[in-house]
């Protein structure tokens, strides 16, 4: 039977927050200091370690990248949502008088205030537009 090899000692000298940062890694962990810096070195020079860094990068950019088109199309949809609302509202809202046209001012001040109430209570709390879109094209898609 052979005889396992036995490790050998290396003294290092780190900086007093890596080694506080080391000690905080292997508590947590519930592991010794020399088993974390161990597997770090061994992490550090194995050879595939710029591949492994390089697959890291690449998934977090795709989850950027798939991210980035989620806000794209739903900037999209707001934007052709308050295309429609501006058209259809130049469409069918006649122009006023005067006299009426003044009345009409102060009224739309206070139907303002609401509507600026009304949309802070749905962004804190209520269901997103694109939200109820996805799940209205999901419903008309089924039989």
């Amino acid at each position: 039977m052979t005889k396992p090899s036995k490790k050998q000692r290396l003294s290092v000298y780190l900086e007093p927050a890596v080694m506080r940062r080391l000690a905080e890694h292997a508590a947590r962990r519930d592991h010794s200091r020399s088993l974390v810096a161990e597997a770090a070195i061994e992490s550090f020079l194995s050879p595939d370690a710029a591949e492994r860094q390089e697959a890291a990068i690449t998934k977090r950019l795709d989850q950027l990248d798939r991210s980035m088109s989620r806000m794209e199309r739903d900037v999209g949809i707001s934007v052709e949502m308050l295309a429609v609302f501006v058209r259809f509202w130049v469409a069918t809202t006649p122009a006023l008088p005067e006299p009426a046209a003044q009345a009409a001012r102060a009224k739309a001040g206070e139907r303002y205030d609401q509507f600026v109430t009304a949309l802070g209570r749905r962004l804190a709390k209520g269901p997103k537009l694109r939200q109820e879109i996805s799940e209205d094209v999901a419903a008309d898609g089924e039989p």
